[in-house]
């Protein structure tokens, strides 16, 4: 932020969940006030760490007449004006991600959801009514189109010949223990299940690389696992998501490592293990400067992911994911 600019006041929803001291650092980094924030879960320490001094509230309903007072006061020009919250953060669960971007246009603010940014195409069609006509604008993290070696991937894949079929193949296993599955993220209706949950990212930025969607075939769906065949304009990308341990490489296991990420083209491993650190504050970054990624940019990857998990599987059959082999169907 310029040195003459004031900061601009920000309020989070979702203030105990793992994602949310990200956006804590972020917008401290961008020289700008968490004045409010709301979860139902009280252990929020970590506040203090960025924001001590942020109001807190456990009950929404509290927390959404403390935005409309504040947007109030603002509109009589009172003494406390620059309370206004101009940013509402939202890292609530999934299934509650649509209802909070309401709460915070309904209360004069952007909007800045994490991924995925909804749960429904409908629901992108209903916000961006409701975009134009509070005036305000919903924007959403996809930090991977902020990594510098995807952003060099994609001007490389852009400058070769346009006909090209790339060959990709995806493999995201990053393990959990029980509570996943008793928790709202085990829950498909309010998480969209593995597809959505773990998997929304890579497919926005395999998108946003290779193009539009061509096909979307789903060869096996359960509740900790997932693959399909993605046929973008320029690669057919073999999928395979996973949240069991027994699905580690056998290096993995051997290091105590709980997650594996793997990325192939054309038979080449692409690295990208590094340089995550910064990505949500380049993403703010990025919003402040109005730049930022909105629903539209949104809605590719939350077709996809829909799709995912409204398709019919159908086995070992065609060109499915090599790690398909080695696991019960």
């Amino acid at each position: 932020m310029t040195p003459d600019k004031k900061p601009l006041n920000f309020a989070l929803i979702g203030a105990a969940g793992y994602i949310a001291p990200r956006h804590m650092k972020a917008i401290k980094e961008t020289g700008n006030n968490l004045i409010t924030a709301l979860d139902p879960y009280d252990g929020v320490g970590i506040m203090d760490s960025f924001f001590p001094n942020a109001d807190f509230f456990i009950e929404p309903e509290r927390f959404d007449r403390h935005l409309d007072k504040l947007r109030r006061l603002a509109h009589a020009k009172n003494r406390q004006a620059d309370r206004k919250v101009d940013y509402v953060s939202i890292c609530s669960p999934n299934y509650m991600h649509d209802a909070h971007i309401r709460l915070a246009l309904r209360n004069d603010a952007h909007a800045i959801c994490e991924k995925p940014i909804v749960l429904n195409p409908w629901n992108v069609d209903a916000l961006t009514t409701i975009e134009k006509e509070s005036g305000k604008k919903v924007y959403t993290i996809l930090q991977l189109r902020h990594h510098p070696a995807i952003i060099s991937l994609k001007e490389k894949i852009e400058k070769g010949p346009e006909n090209r079929i790339h060959n990709v193949d995806l493999s995201y296993i990053t393990s959990r223990g029980k509570w996943y599955f008793r928790s709202w993220k085990g829950n498909p209706e309010k998480s969209g299940g593995i597809g959505t949950n773990i998997g929304v990212h890579f497919f926005d930025m395999l998108s946003w690389i290779f193009g539009d969607v061509k096909k979307n075939q789903v060869h096996l769906l359960t509740e900790s696992r997932a693959s399909g065949l993605l046929e973008l304009n320029r690669a057919r990308v073999r999928w395979f998501l996973s949240l069991n341990s027994e699905d580690l490489p056998a290096n993995s296991k051997k290091n105590g490592k709980s997650t594996h990420r793997s990325l192939s083209i054309d038979g080449e491993e692409f690295e990208f293990s590094d340089g995550f650190t910064d990505l949500h504050t380049i993403s703010y970054q990025n919003i402040l400067a109005g730049k930022g990624y909105g629903l539209k940019d949104a809605r590719s990857s939350i077709n996809i992911v829909y799709t995912i998990r409204n398709s019919q599987p159908l086995g070992r059959k065609g060109d499915y994911h090599p790690q398909l082999k080695q696991v019960s169907i």
